[in-house]
């Protein structure tokens, strides 16, 4: 039997690329039948898609740590019922279909229209719980679904996909709601987010696609890196706080970006809280320790090491050369600073903790700040405290969007023991160069159109309220008069009125009523507009629909020289070359 080599790179980049242009145009077609959909029709499918998840919650969550290495099977099976029944619990009631909301007060009515097909890149360290809460928003919102998963998290993430999908045919879904691409490539991933039937991008994953997501010329929601500190201030129930840090620490083995990765504690109770942290299975490293970790745990790249992600703290010791017991849950490093000088400063996404002492919650404020700005901003802290004017003073001066008070980042952050709106995709805002702060919901993957009617009366130039007034007065009798037509007496002529004076009286009454005179005949009829493509005036912007009339009327469009040219109306501008040269 003749030997089966692999298809080479450039053979593989090339079937990913064909393969993620099909599924955006079989995306569209469905996505143009979804968004005829009515709301008992959406949440049909979003009831059967998200009821297939639950009931193989377990099986997938066991096929992501098989497939990936990373994580707890029992916490993952909690994280795809975290996505399958928590966030479907707060989507089902929203309405996304038609008239939305009406402001009578204002005479507004709003009109939800959906964004169109959602390309959406998946994880690795969380991926069946991020493709499940993708696929349910993307399908509550009247969207069609590309999924591209993490090459290391192919099998789980297309099982969880197929499930959804076949759910969501048996309820009505057209085929092509719901599509993954089994051949993945960055580049079959950039022409997914670049398509043009592609309309918005979920990216979840690492700054360098983040920002791959971002310069895709589609609008996009991303994320960004956590690095959460946890300040336990003077007044916190100490017992509570160390145990809610080290269960969001070990939560999957450390592997969401908004677990916690910094202690920070005042020196007044500091001697408490690390005899706690002892009695509950953390082994505080000593200094030789703490840069035998950072020499493996952390990369030229001040990233953390791909072998350790999602391993326990009993592994991350063994392959760094430190003995600790059986039963240790965290590894920490007590540090003096943050910084290059510090490897262990950085998001760790294993059960690592860097240690901070300071004097007092003003000094831990700072701290925080310092953490934050190194690897997290805008992303997630928590503050451990009884003192009310302190937690509101972390709320108002910390550079985090989801500030948690006496819970763990990890649950707190996605809305598992808070009130924030439950989602896998948390923004990070302009303090972490996304586009919002929110937690993604499917009101993100909508657009809203308001009717706006006329609430107050727009003021006219004196001018024009005075042609208005006019014109009322002439053609509107007034109430109780009586006009009574005025015949001629005589003709026109014969009382002296020529042509010419009378032409110009009909045009300044016309006028007066806002209506043009007639033009008056020309000598010889007009030149015609120049209609070869040689003639044409450039363009200085073009758009996808510009392109289109022009594929229409069957003409070139010639481009000035400094035109803009939209990412669209490029890419179908040269499939049917339709630019001038």
């Amino acid at each position: 039997m003749a030997e089966v080599t692999a298809p080479a790179p450039a053979d593989r980049d090339l079937a990913s690329v064909a393969e993620a242009r099909l599924l955006a145009r079989e995306a569209k077609t469905a996505q143009l039948t979804l968004a005829e959909f009515s709301q008992a029709q959406v949440d049909a499918i979003v009831d059967r898609a998200a009821a297939a998840a639950t009931a193989h919650a377990e099986e997938i969550a066991a096929l992501a740590v098989e497939e990936t290495g990373y994580g707890v099977v029992a916490d993952k099976i909690q994280k795809n019922l975290f996505a399958s029944q928590r966030v479907h619990a707060f989507i089902r009631p929203m309405c996304t279909v038609g008239i939305v909301r009406r402001l009578e007060d204002r005479k507004v009515v709003e009109i939800a229209e959906p964004f169109g097909v959602v390309a959406a890149v998946v994880p690795s360290t969380n991926p069946t719980s991020t493709a499940i809460y993708k696929m349910l928003i993307a399908l509550k919102a009247r969207c069609a679904i590309v999924l591209s998963p993490h090459p290391a998290a192919v099998r789980c993430i297309i099982r969880a996909a197929e499930l959804m999908e076949a759910a969501a045919r048996e309820a009505g879904a057209p085929a092509g709601a719901i599509g993954w691409m089994r051949t993945v490539t960055i580049e079959g991933t950039q022409e997914l987010m670049k398509h043009r039937d592609v309309a918005v991008i979920l990216a979840t994953g690492g700054m360098g696609l983040v920002r791959a997501a971002y310069s895709a010329g589609k609008p996009a929601y991303g994320v960004g890196p956590g690095n959460a500190p946890a300040y336990i201030e003077e007044s916190a129930d100490i017992e509570k706080a160390v145990r809610d840090i080290i269960t969001g620490k070990t939560f999957d083995n450390g592997v969401l970006c908004s677990a916690e990765n910094a202690v920070v504690v005042d020196a007044s109770i500091e001697s408490r809280v690390r005899q706690t942290f002892q009695a509950m299975g953390a082994h505080f490293l000593s200094p030789s320790e703490i840069d035998l970790v950072g020499r493996v745990l952390v990369t030229a790249q001040r990233l953390p090491n791909p072998a350790l992600v999602g391993k326990p703290a009993t592994a991350v010791a063994e392959q760094s050369g430190v003995t600790v017991s059986a039963g240790t849950t965290v590894l920490i490093a007590a540090l003096a600073g943050v910084g290059r000088d510090y490897p262990l400063s950085i998001e760790k996404l294993c059960p690592v903790l860097s240690y901070y002492i300071v004097k007092d919650w003003r000094e831990g404020c700072e701290r925080c700040k310092e953490i934050l700005r190194y690897g997290g901003m805008g992303h997630t802290m928590a503050i451990h405290s009884r003192n009310d004017e302190v937690i509101l003073q972390f709320g108002l001066h910390k550079p985090a969007n989801r500030i948690v008070v006496n819970t763990p980042t990890t649950h707190g952050s996605i809305g598992l023991t808070t009130g924030l709106d439950p989602a896998m995709t948390l923004g990070c805002g302009g303090f972490g160069g996304n586009i919002t702060s929110d937690n993604i919901s499917p009101l993100h993957l909508l657009n809203i159109k308001r009717l706006a009617y006329e609430t107050q009366a727009a003021a006219a130039r004196p001018e024009i309220a005075n042609a208005a007034r006019m014109a009322s007065a002439t053609s509107t009798p007034r109430l109780g008069t009586t006009q009574t037509p005025r015949l001629p007496t005589a003709p026109a002529v014969e009382r002296g009125l020529d042509a010419a004076v009378l032409a110009d009286r009909i045009d300044a009454f016309l006028a007066a009523r806002g209506i043009q005179p007639a033009a008056g005949p020309s000598a010889a009829p007009a030149e015609p507009l120049p209609s070869s493509n040689e003639e044409q005036e450039a363009a200085p912007f073009v758009c996808e629909d510009d392109v289109r009339q022009a594929l229409k009327s069957g003409r070139k469009i010639r481009l000035a020289p400094r035109a803009i040219v939209t990412p669209a109306a490029r890419e179908l501008a040269e499939t049917h070359r339709v630019f001038l040269e």
